[in-house]
Parts: structure tokens; C-alpha cells; sequence
């Protein structure tokens, strides 16, 4: 095996390289999550931490890594007889994003527990990783239910397996590092909340910086273990002063003005919950550890700031990260004294969203058929383009879903059989038993037991009595949005009301941990402004940006839809998918533009691909062009006022108004 990337060889990066470093002297500062592009060193400088880490002493044979100094009572192989123990490295464990939940915290043998009594526990990652580094790359495109378990396990430096009534437990401490590419995706603002820092990396635009990374990676590649003996020194001086500031850490002093500072400037950032000022304590006191003083100083509680806060301030998937360095700069000057008094610290300046523009009297295309009172196309269909607008504010969106019953990626849109969520039946075990149907399992025994010779009580199970249960919950779709950007749209104004709808179902689709993909149609032709990506900000982006104007190609982008989904389905096929049509259903563009267009839409239809049409039409003259297409299509149609999720309730509250 190769020696690994040596830490301090690592060119620039001097964030991550700080907050990796704080968590090995502090493990308690709970982990970092590294947000940044592809190629970046995300990866490599995670694996070589793992290299600086001290050798820990463990139980000799003990598969859960326990320190002999402080033996778990509770841990499945013990209990342990006190004795010195043996030394190793300090692990790195990967966990793979498509690991599943047994693989994590560990498995127990149903079938030996329920059939011979025996508690026979198989350990997991978390296990493995106990008092070493537990690395996830791509951790935003891990399953939920897993991260969610991960996360407690960091939280509690504890791991517990329940299944049918047998209960294991084990230590599991280890620093958490997860790296992510935002562009395939957020983490839910819960779960980043549950990082103790987060840090934006990306590669340097300095051609010498990049020229030295290069000349580095490639004498690395040429002569692994001959690069990392000529970095041996400056490893050697960085591993033993991570021993040194752990022994200093329980030292160090956090006095009162430097909590006073820690509350204001979480107060000032308006940050939920107080997660955030312990984590900035913890970091505040490794780094004064790390520069070898017992004090915290207010460029502690700084740096600490910058590394804890960003990711907490992110209330949905479209608020950029960041703090404000002269907020955070004069929030620290107005609580520099230890004897000051605790003034209010001002919040964060509140703004709103800009309003849709009203609707305006200009003709937009005519879906083929000249308005009242007009003789053909409008100026403003006939090809100029319109500048791009801004998005109305987003709002919350009723429940759109596929029929039927799916088997894609957990999530909570679409009914789908998944591994989590209530119990609707039970089958023969295909494989390991997972989840026991214990009612199932005892009916498929009962019959057998006088043949079997019992004759007490209790039952006597066989391999072949066990059932598996079958669950169901809800699965992740493929939202693609297919938007109208035409003339039409533009010309009345309406295209910010538009926006700000699709920015709310992209709201809605991160809420529910969909892929999402954008098609934009107007002129001659369409175009896929987003490939199907787990990035709902890059879909909020283009929209942003989207320009309107032109002939409605309808056909075009509903063929241009149908390619993409295609291509998606051999990609993934167990993700099915919902497409989202946004146009007044008026079709100009090419010869015999209604009949293609519908002809296009009867393609969905045939291959039983869910669809519903957001019908932008408006004005007192309507000619249901969007209901039509629907009806192609095999969907539905809503407007954009039945859209909301409180339209019904506020249908009844108008009501109610009007008859007081």
C-alpha cells in the first residue's frame, strides 16, 4: 500500500487544513463538513489527517476498539479483565454513500437470536471508527435516515441496535469529516446544523500556487513513499504538537467576556438554538490550545465564528453562505470589554422579496388564433427578447406526486416499498432478514409445533417460519420542469408570478429530496437549462436568469422533455418521475403548432409518465388552451392560485369575510 498525501505537503487550503487540525485536538468541536468543487484536495487532506493522528491503545481482540484505561461496561465483547492493551494508528473509515443502515451501525442475527437465543451482533462502520476519523465524501447525497443516525452517533458518542426486542449498544466517539459538492446538492439546514464547522474550499486562481500544486501532485504520483520521507520532518512536528495542545486543551480558559462575545455574535447572526455557541466555545478553546496559550482571546472567538457560523445561517437551499466580516468585526469591538454591560445585539437587517409586477394590458402569441379586436402576431412574440425578471416571493405548494407505488430512493413524495415507514404485509426473507413480521412469523410457525415434538409453551422457529416485513413509505422523484418562456408569458407580465411559483415547487422539491431538471422553451426551439441534478439552488439560479420572448415552441419543449427523461431512465431507472408543464398552453412556433404539440404531449401519456400543467393563463377572456394539453398529456391542470397550499383555506376565509 502507497504511503499517503502527506498533510503538510498540501498547497493553500489553509481553512480546512485549521478546522481538520482543531477537531483532532478536540474531537468535541464535532467534526467538519467541507463544502467546495471538484478537485480541490477534499478528499486527499482528509486521508492525510488520518497520518497525524496518535497511536491509540486499545483492548487486545476487541472489535469495538476499547481504550483499557476506560473500559465500556456495556461493550458486546466484554466485559474486558484490566490490562495495559496493544497500540495502533488511528483509523480513517469511509463510509460509501450507497452503504445501507446495517453496514453502519451493524447488524444483529435475528434469526440466531430468535431461533437459538443467542445475541450475536456483527459491527458496523460506526464501530470500526470508534476514537478514530469516520469520512464521508459526498455526504449530501447520502440517504437522510442514514445521516440522521450518523449524526446521533457523533452527538452521543454512542451507537444502539433494537430489533425485535434485543438491544446492543457500543462507544462510538470519532471525529466526523463529510465533504460535498455543493452543485449535486444542500444538506437539509438540520443537518448541517449538526456539523461542529463547515468550511467552502476552492482551487486557487494564482498561477504559482497552481503551478506548485501540480509539481507536488506529480513528484507524489512518481514516488509515493520517497515524497512522503522528504515531508517526514514537518509531519513528525505537527503530530507532536496535536499532542501537545490536547494536553493543554483541559488548561485553557474561557472567561466570561469571551462568552459574552460567542452570544453576541450568534445573536447578532440570528442563529436558532444554542448549538452554535457551544460549538464556538469548544472551537475557541482548541485554537487557543493550538496556538499554546491557557487563554481565549478574542481572535479565537473570531476564527471560531467563521468556522461555526456560515452553514448555521442558511434558512432554505437558495440564502448563500457567508458571514458578514464587518458585522462580525463590530459586534466583537462592541462586546471587547470584560466589564461591559450585555446590550441587545442588533439583528439582521430584514428585507422582503420583490412583488410580481401587475398585469399589464399588452397581447402576448395567440396559440394560432388572433384575439378579439387584433389582426395577428404581437410585436412582442414576433422575437425580441424580453430582459429576465425577477421571481415573486415563494410560497408553500400543495402535494404533487405520482400514482401508484414506486421503488426509488427514500424520500417523501411519492407512495413507494421502502425500508422504512409503516408495515402493509410480509413475505419470505429474500436474502438477510433485515425487519422482522413477527405476527407473520408466528402464524408460519404455529402449525408446525406438535410435528416439531413441542409440548411446552413457547414456540420452536425454524429458518423457514421467518417472515420479512414489507414497509411502505415515500420515494424521491425526478421534477422536471418544462417552462414556457415565450412572448406570451412575457408580454402580459406575468413571467415574475411564474418564477416565483417554480421557485416554490424547487422549494418544495428540496424539502422532499428530489432530483430536479429545468427545460425552457421559446422561439424556434427548446433548450435543457438544467440537467437532472440534485442541486435545487442551480435550478433557482438559471431560472433567475431566464429571458423571455419570442413564439411558443411547445412541441419543441415537450419533445425536448421526453429526450431528457429518456436518457434519465437509463441513467436511473427505479426513480420515476414527474413532469411540470408551466405555459398558458398557446402553441405558434413551426408548422401546424397545436396539432404537433399535441401529438408530443400523447407521448408522455403512452409511456404512463406523470404530469401536471401549471396553467398561467389570466385575463377575463381565457381560452383553456393549458387544460387541453393536460388532457394530452394524461395529467392534471392547476393555476398558479390553486397551486398554494392554503388556497382552499383562503377560498373559505374570503368567503367567510364577505358574508360578515
Amino acid at each position: 500500500m502507497s504511503a499517503p498525501y502527506p498533510f503538510t505537503a498540501l498547497v493553500g487550503q489553509d481553512d480546512l487544513r485549521l478546522a481538520l487540525l482543531l477537531n483532532a485536538v478536540s474531537p468535541a468541536v464535532g467534526g467538519v463538513l467541507v463544502r467546495g468543487e471538484k478537485g480541490t484536495a477534499k478528499s486527499t487532506a482528509v486521508r492525510a489527517l488520518s497520518a497525524l493522528l496518535p497511536e491509540v491503545s486499545v483492548v487486545c481482540g476487541c472489535r469495538f476498539s476499547c481504550d483499557p484505561a476506560a473500559l465500556d461496561p456495556s461493550c458486546p465483547d466484554g466485559p474486558h479483565e484490566p490490562g495495559p492493551g496493544v497500540r495502533r494508528p488511528a483509523r480513517m473509515v469511509e463510509l460509501p454513500v450507497g452503504a445501507s443502515e446495517d453496514r453502519l451501525v451493524g447488524a444483529l442475527d435475528i434469526e440466531r437470536a430468535l431461533a437459538e437465543g443467542v445475541k450475536a451482533f456483527e459491527p458496523g462502520l460506526l464501530a470500526s471508527a470508534h476514537r478514530g476519523i469516520l469520512y464521508v465524501d459526498e455526504v449530501n447525497l447520502l440517504h437522510d435516515h442514514l445521516v440522521d443516525l450518523l449524526l446521533d452517533a457523533a452527538a452521543m458518542g454512542a451507537s444502539y441496535v433494537e430489533r425485535e426486542g434485543v438491544s446492543v449498544r457500543h462507544q462510538a466517539r470519532f471525529l466526523l469529516v463529510g465533504t460535498m459538492n455543493p452543485e449535486e446538492g444542500e444538506l437539509r439546514p438540520q443537518l448541517l446544523d449538526r456539523f461542529g464547522l463547515t468550511v467552502e474550499v476552492a482551487a486557487s486562481r494564482e498561477p504559482e500556487q497552481r503551478v506548485e500544486v501540480v509539481r507536488r501532485r506529480l513528484a507524489y504520483d512518481d514516488d509515493p513513499s520517497g515524497f512522503a520521507a522528504r515531508w517526514a520532518g514537518e509531519e513528525a512536528a505537527v503530530r507532536q504538537r496535536i499532542v501537545a495542545a490536547r494536553e493543554l486543551l483541559p488548561s485553557v480558559r474561557l472567561g466570561d467576556g469571551a462568552l459574552r462575545q460567542i452570544a453576541a455574535l450568534c445573536g447578532a447572526f440570528d442563529v436558532d438554538g444554542m448549538r452554535a455557541d457551544i460549538v464556538m466555545a469548544r472551537t475557541a478553546t482548541a485554537l487557543a490550545a493550538w496556538a499554546g496559550r491557557t487563554e481565549v482571546a478574542a481572535e479565537d472567538v473570531r476564527q471560531a465564528a467563521l468556522l461555526a457560523l456560515p452553514h448555521r445561517r442558511r434558512r432554505n437551499p437558495f440564502d448563500a453562505p457567508g458571514l458578514d466580516e464587518d458585522k462580525l468585526d463590530q459586534t466583537l469591538e462592541e462586546f471587547s470589554g470584560d466589564d461591559d454591560p450585555d446590550p441587545e445585539p442588533d439583528g439582521p437587517g430584514g428585507g422582503g422579496g420583490e412583488p410580481a409586477p401587475d398585469e399589464g394590458p399588452q397581447d402576448g402569441d395567440t396559440g394560432g388564433r388572433p384575439e378579439a379586436g387584433k389582426g395577428g402576431e404581437p410585436q412582442a412574440a414576433g422575437g425580441a427578447e424580453q430582459s429576465a425578471v425577477r421571481a415573486s416571493e415563494p410560497f408553500r405548494t400543495k402535494v404533487l406526486s405520482v400514482p401508484g407505488l414506486g421503488d426509488g430512493v427514500a424520500g417523501r413524495r411519492s407512495r413507494a416499498r421502502t425500508e422504512h415507514g409503516r408495515t402493509t404485509g410480509a413475505r419470505r426473507p429474500r436474502g438477510t432478514l433485515t425487519k422482522l413480521h413477527v405476527a407473520a412469523t408466528v402464524q408460519a410457525a404455529a402449525p408446525h409445533q406438535r410435528a416439531r415434538g413441542r409440548t411446552g409453551s413457547g414456540l420452536l422457529l425454524r429458518r423457514d417460519d421467518l417472515r420479512q416485513a414489507v414497509r411502505e413509505g415515500h420515494e424521491s422523484n425526478l421534477v422536471l420542469f418544462v417552462v414556457d418562456a415565450s412572448g406570451s408569458m412575457a408580454a402580459r407580465q406575468r413571467m415574475s408570478a411564474v418564477k416565483g411559483a417554480v421557485l416554490s415547487l424547487l422549494l418544495d422539491a428540496y424539502q422532499r429530496r428530489d432530483k430536479v431538471g429545468l427545460v425552457t422553451f421559446r422561439g424556434a426551439a427548446a433548450d435543457v437549462a438544467l440537467p437532472p441534478t440534485s442541486s435545487v439552488d442551480a435550478a433557482a439560479a438559471r431560472l433567475e436568469s431566464l429571458p423571455t420572448g419570442g413564439r411558443t415552441p411547445l412541441a419543441a419543449g415537450l419533445l425536448k422533455a421526453h429526450d431528457v427523461l429518456r436518457i434519465e431512465r437509463l441513467r436511473d431507472p427505479a426513480r420515476r418521475a414527474l413532469v411540470v408543464l408551466v405555459t398558458d398552453g398557446r402553441a405558434t412556433g413551426g408548422p401546424e403548432p397545436v396539432a404537433l404539440a399535441g401529438r408530443a404531449a400523447r407521448l408522455f401519456a403512452s409511456d404512463g409518465i406523470a404530469s401536471v400543467v401549471v396553467d398561467c393563463e389570466s385575463g377575463p377572456v381565457r381560452l383553456g388552451l393549458a387544460g387541453q394539453i393536460a388532457g394530452e398529456l394524461g395529467g392534471t391542470a392547476v393555476t398558479l392560485d390553486e397551486l398554494r397550499a392554503d388556497s382552499i383555506a383562503g377560498l373559505v376565509k374570503d368567503v367567510q369575510r364577505r358574508a360578515a
